[in-house]
C-alpha cells in the first residue's frame, strides 16, 4: 500500500517541479568590457610608491547598481535592455578597464585590496551614467573623476563618450564599449 502512494505520488511531483522556477530565464549572454590598450604581459614595472596609482571602483546611482543595461527614455524614465547582461556590476567592469588603460600608459596600477602597499596616487569618482539614452540612439559613459594626489590636494573632473548605439545587446555592448574607453582614455591623459 505504501508503495502504490508513493508510485502514485511520483508523477505529481515530477508535474509540479516543471511549473515552478526560481529566477528569471538568464539572456542568452552576457555583456563585458574588453580594453583597447592593454598593459604587455611581459612588462614588468617598478617606481617609487608616489608614482603608483589605485584605482578605487566607482561609486554608481541605483539604475547602475545591477547588472541590467539601463535605457534612458525622456528625461525622467529608465528601462532597462531585455536579453542584456553584464556579467559583473559595471562600475567594477569600468574600474578594471580603467586600470589597464592608465597601466597601458606606464603607470604602475594598484588594486585597492592591496592595503599592504602605499596606495600612491588615489583615483576615485561616480560612474553617472553607464547604458543607452533612447531619444538620441547613443551609448553614454560619464566619469566624474576624483584624483587625491596627497594629502592636502584634490583635482576633480568629468569626462563624457557619446556613441551611436543600437538597441539589440550586441550592438549596445560594442558602442558601451567604445565609449567607455575612449573615457578611460581621457582619464589616462588626464592622469598622467
Amino acid at each position: 500500500m505504501k508503495l502504490s502512494k508513493t508510485l502514485l505520488a511520483l508523477p505529481l511531483a515530477l508535474c509540479l517541479s516543471a511549473c515552478l522556477s526560481f529566477g528569471a530565464k538568464p539572456p542568452p549572454f552576457f555583456l563585458r568590457l574588453t580594453s583597447a590598450a592593454g598593459p604587455a604581459a611581459s612588462a614588468p614595472r617598478s617606481g617609487p610608491a608616489s608614482q603608483a596609482i589605485t584605482v578605487v571602483v566607482p561609486v554608481v546611482p541605483q539604475e547602475l547598481r545591477t547588472t541590467r543595461v539601463p535605457v534612458r527614455t525622456g528625461a525622467n524614465q529608465v528601462a532597462y535592455l531585455p536579453n542584456a547582461s553584464w556579467v559583473e556590476a559595471p562600475n567594477a567592469l569600468f574600474a578594471r578597464l580603467l586600470s589597464d588603460t592608465i597601466a597601458a600608459r606606464g603607470r604602475i596600477v594598484l588594486d585597492p585590496s592591496q592595503f599592504t602597499l602605499d596606495p600612491g596616487v588615489r583615483l576615485s569618482g561616480t560612474l553617472q551614467s553607464f547604458g543607452l539614452v533612447a531619444d538620441t540612439n547613443e551609448a553614454v559613459v560619464i566619469y566624474d573623476a576624483a584624483m587625491a594626489r596627497g594629502p592636502d590636494r584634490i583635482e576633480t573632473r568629468r569626462f563624457e563618450a557619446h556613441v551611436p548605439a543600437t538597441t539589440d545587446p550586441a550592438g549596445a555592448a560594442q558602442a558601451l564599449n567604445q565609449a567607455a574607453n575612449q573615457v578611460a582614455a581621457d582619464v589616462a591623459g588626464w592622469v598622467g
